[in-house]
């Protein structure tokens, strides 16, 4: 794959952030998607939440599997270690990895067809054992990389490019993800960065299994009028459940939010995601009300986006299993082996 690499010159007056570092040091190669991509405004709201957060690159772990959304981590945090996987199997790989070191900041990005198709059996088993990572699947309902064809994720009865109806109904993965176990479910719009930004800035800062569900408009083969993935229909029909605003630890709380129309979710390092409610039965909190309300978004034809739902309490898959603190990429083999006598009893108590 060809990367070309953006010049390092730029204005010394760039803001800064608590690192020193302006938001050229998060970027990555130039982008060589479609212009208008999607895609390319999640780098840049990636490129944002690291650069807000003053998150150090090389503590960060990038992963995708295959398709026009696994090349988007080559786009952003050059500095940070990556993996680019076979088609579908990125979760097992950032499963392994977040085993051998927990210490890393594990960022996964994928796409629908690799996430809802080929790769749906190891993102359900991701989510389910709530592995401590971002999940990002930046969803267009097609197959960019292969001329168009229908995903998994695209909806019933939408017309292709070409005027072909899709004949299956979608599968919609927030649902299935906050069924799975996962502990943080948002969806959100590639076209609206206002709102973006602190739900990756949440997600990141949340423990377990964060995954974000980005609609994300092919501009080559899913942007015409008959699509319900286009920036004019998702425009259109986005039912935005809570404007969020991410609040890390230490700083003050800015919010000015009408009594009775917030809630406040604390989170496990101290930060606080403070959401303006926009309907006064929405509780992110609730498992059984989340679902209920995307299920009813989708029979009104509108595209809920927004915290759809949200377990501040969670075990990530560290605690679950008793972990060792010491990542086990560190240990030694003093440290991995018991020893012949334990080992002996080991298989004793096998037979």
């Amino acid at each position: 794959m060809t990367y070309i690499v953006k010049p390092k010159n730029h204005h010394p007056l760039l803001e800064r952030n608590e690192l020193g570092l302006t938001r050229r040091d998060y970027e990555g190669a130039v982008s060589t998607l479609c212009a208008g991509c999607g895609h390319d405004s999640i780098s840049s709201a990636i490129v944002e939440a690291c650069f807000q957060l003053s998150i150090e690159s090389y503590k960060v772990a990038k992963l995708s599997g295959i398709g026009c959304s696994s090349k988007a981590p080559a786009y952003f945090l050059n500095q940070s270690h990556g993996f680019n996987s076979v088609h579908g199997r990125m979760p097992s790989v950032a499963t392994g990895a977040a085993m051998a070191n927990h210490e890393l900041l594990y960022l996964g990005v994928s796409g629908d067809g690799d996430s809802a198709s080929i790769g749906i059996g190891q993102f359900i088993h991701c989510a389910r054992r709530q592995v401590n990572m971002t999940y990002i699947v930046e969803n267009n309902g097609t197959y960019g990389l292969t001329k168009g064809q229908f995903s998994a994720t695209n909806d019933l009865e939408s017309k292709s490019k070409y005027g072909d109806d899709n004949l299956f109904p979608s599968i919609d993965l927030p649902s299935m993800a906050i069924q799975l176990g996962a502990s943080f479910v948002a969806r959100g719009f590639s076209g609206d960065k206002d709102q973006l930004v602190p739900l990756l800035k949440a997600a990141i800062a949340h423990k377990g299994f964060s995954f974000l569900d980005i609609i994300s408009p092919c501009v080559t083969f899913n942007n015409h009028n008959t699509s319900t993935k286009s920036y004019d229909y998702i425009r259109e029909h986005n039912d935005s459940l809570a404007k969020p605003d991410f609040v890390p630890l230490g700083k003050e709380i800015t919010a000015n939010y009408e009594e009775g129309s917030s809630i406040e979710v604390p989170l496990h390092d101290g930060s606080l995601l403070s959401l303006e409610k926009l309907s006064e039965d929405y509780d992110p909190q609730d498992k059984i009300s989340a679902i209920k309300s995307i299920q009813e978004s989708q029979r009104d034809n509108k595209v809920t986006t927004g915290l759809l739902y949200v377990n501040p309490d969670a075990k990530d898959l560290k605690e679950i299993l008793n972990v060792s603190d010491t990542p086990l990429n560190a240990m030694g083999s003093k440290d991995l082996c018991p020893g012949s006598e334990e080992l002996s009893k080991i298989n004793l108590s096998l037979k």
